[in-house]
């Protein structure tokens, strides 16, 4: 038997269809065994012939919390919800992992209601990779968990954030950058200036870095804000890469010389631009939490949900939680 992984089959604006999908293939491609949690009648549908293969068990879940929901309410009052019944899969040890693909607020306020924080941890983050053309990916932290953070709490992000990226990435030392609107020592506002004199006592510490730090190597494996700053940022480069992509392909159709040129050009352009590919970045850990929970875009594909699955095996077999446990500790 593998690892078994509780995938929320529900979560997403894909779902369940290529959450499920997803979910066969990271059996198959993995070697781990997805419980798969949502309304049973649903995902068996998406299932071969209805049945379910080997390496797959189902958990019925009557509740769904959609995207527009209020996170921590819906998780409150919505006991049979399937991101609910994935923490509880994880809490109640029939699963190692939970992935989910839905609502974020929701998939966090389940794992921190139902895992609970580690001790010492005062509140969680995201840790959401951010692609580096050439290089292993950088992590963002947070990506958005906790929209409002304190100079100590950014330490601690910092922190766990540079144990993750060590596993993640099997980094000997990770080196940690706090986001400011200048390097320079002294930039930023209040919280920066604070966070900036704590963080000269987390290993790894460069400084402050600017949003153009993102993905070029060299400066920052780590790059720590708060949720809100870290989910706009996240928000941005997205939005930045789509437009790229889209005049790229614009010129490269604007004139029958492009357009020969493209046979050519385009082919080499998509495989670069595969580390670029959401889908492919595998997701983000939730960190601080008593358990391992990955956190998947809204749009994943069946592709993303494989890379997801992956992100949560790497997490257990790394034992990340104790990783990350040790960081809190040891600075405590």
């Amino acid at each position: 038997m593998g690892t078994t992984i509780a995938i929320d089959a529900m979560g997403g604006d894909r779902a369940p269809g290529e959450i499920v999908a997803g979910a066969l293939l990271a059996v198959e491609e993995l070697g781990i065994d997805a419980l798969l949690v949502g309304r049973e009648e649903i995902v068996r549908e998406h299932l071969p012939g209805g049945d379910t293969p080997p390496g797959v068990k189902l958990l019925d879940a009557r509740e769904v919390i959609a995207m527009d929901d209020d996170p921590a309410r819906s998780v409150r009052t919505r006991k049979d919800a399937s991101v609910v019944r994935c923490a509880n899969a994880v809490r109640d040890g029939d699963a190692s992992a939970m992935v989910s693909a839905g609502n974020t607020g929701a998939a966090m306020a389940a794992a921190l209601l139902r895992l609970g924080r580690i001790r010492g941890v005062a509140r969680p983050a995201i840790a959401v990779p951010i692609p580096v053309p050439g290089d292993h990916h950088q992590l963002l932290v947070d990506a958005g968990a906790t929209v409002d953070a304190t100079a100590d709490w950014l330490v601690q992000f910092a922190r766990m954030g540079r144990a993750y990226a060590q596993l993640r990435y099997g980094l000997a030392e990770a080196t940690v950058g706090l986001l400011s609107n200048g390097e320079e020592a002294g930039k930023g506002d209040e919280l920066r200036k604070q966070a900036a004199a704590l963080l000269e006592a987390v290993p790894g510490y460069v400084g402050n870095v600017e949003g153009r730090d993102f993905m070029h190597s060299g400066r920052a494996d780590v790059i720590v804000t708060d949720g809100f700053t870290g989910n706009v940022v996240l928000k941005t480069i997205e939005g930045a890469l789509r437009s790229l992509a889209g005049l790229v392909f614009t010129v490269l159709e604007s004139t029958p010389e492009t357009r020969d040129a493209s046979k050519v050009v385009t082919p080499l352009l998509l495989d670069a631009a595969n580390v670029f590919d959401p889908d492919l970045t595998g997701g983000g850990l939730l960190l601080g939490v008593n358990g391992v929970c990955v956190i998947s875009h809204g749009s994943s594909s069946a592709r993303a949900i494989v890379c997801a699955a992956k992100v949560a095996l790497d997490a257990v077999e790394g034992n990340a939680v104790d990783r990350i446990k040790e960081a809190v500790v040891d600075a405590g």
